[in-house]
């Protein structure tokens, strides 16, 4: 049979004393443990630096276009875009009289830097009786971004083929926008514009 021995009161004090410095020593392990299983607060992120917002393109509010001819105030004005020659010609005072205007397309929609010229010449086109092709003139004023192939051909060093290549640069860029927009078509180059510019009109 299990004997429990018998201690002396020094014996069971200093078993006392060992047996609370154990339970102690137990506490503070477990205080520390604890501690250490605490989770550690989460790092703050700071936003990045935000991208500026790139500008979107507008479209201008005014165009500035030359009223030229035969009107009451021949100048540059400075209209609403979307404006159409018809305004144009108004912001000038109006034809003079007795001036036609059937020569322009009222309703163009223009286009910054744009000249209208009112009451200009009208095309020239001579011919000969051996050809039936139209003759050359110096002094003929062609519209190049309404007239046909055959009002190309009375201007200097435009034949059948060059006058081709201009309606189709025409056809495929939209109208000119100035009149050395012309000297761009394959061929044209800026010498021939050079002779025929005075008769240029858009």
């Amino acid at each position: 049979m299990f004997h429990i021995p018998e201690f002396s009161e020094i014996q069971r004090r200093n078993i006392y004393i060992i047996f609370g410095g154990v339970l102690a020593i137990g506490a503070l392990f477990f205080s520390l443990a604890q501690g250490n299983a605490s989770p550690s607060p989460r790092p703050s992120i700071s936003p990045g630096p935000i991208a500026p917002v790139a500008p979107t393109p507008t479209t201008p509010a005014t165009i500035v276009v030359d009223v030229a001819g035969k009107v009451v105030h021949p100048q540059i004005y400075t209209l609403p875009a979307g404006s159409r020659a018809a305004d144009a010609i108004t912001a000038a005072g109006g034809a003079l009289k007795g001036v036609s205007l059937t020569d322009i397309n009222l309703a163009h929609i223009l286009v910054d830097g744009e000249q209208i010229v009112v009451g200009a010449p009208p095309v020239v086109t001579t011919s000969t009786k051996s050809s039936g092709k139209p003759g050359k003139s110096s002094t003929a004023i062609v519209n190049i971004n309404t007239a046909t192939a055959a009002q190309l051909e009375v201007l200097a060093g435009v034949g059948p083929v060059m006058a081709g290549k201009i309606i189709a640069y025409r056809t495929s860029h939209g109208k000119f926008t100035s009149i050395d927009g012309i000297a761009k078509v394959p061929g044209f180059g800026k010498a021939k514009f050079a002779v025929v510019k005075s008769q240029l009109r858009i």
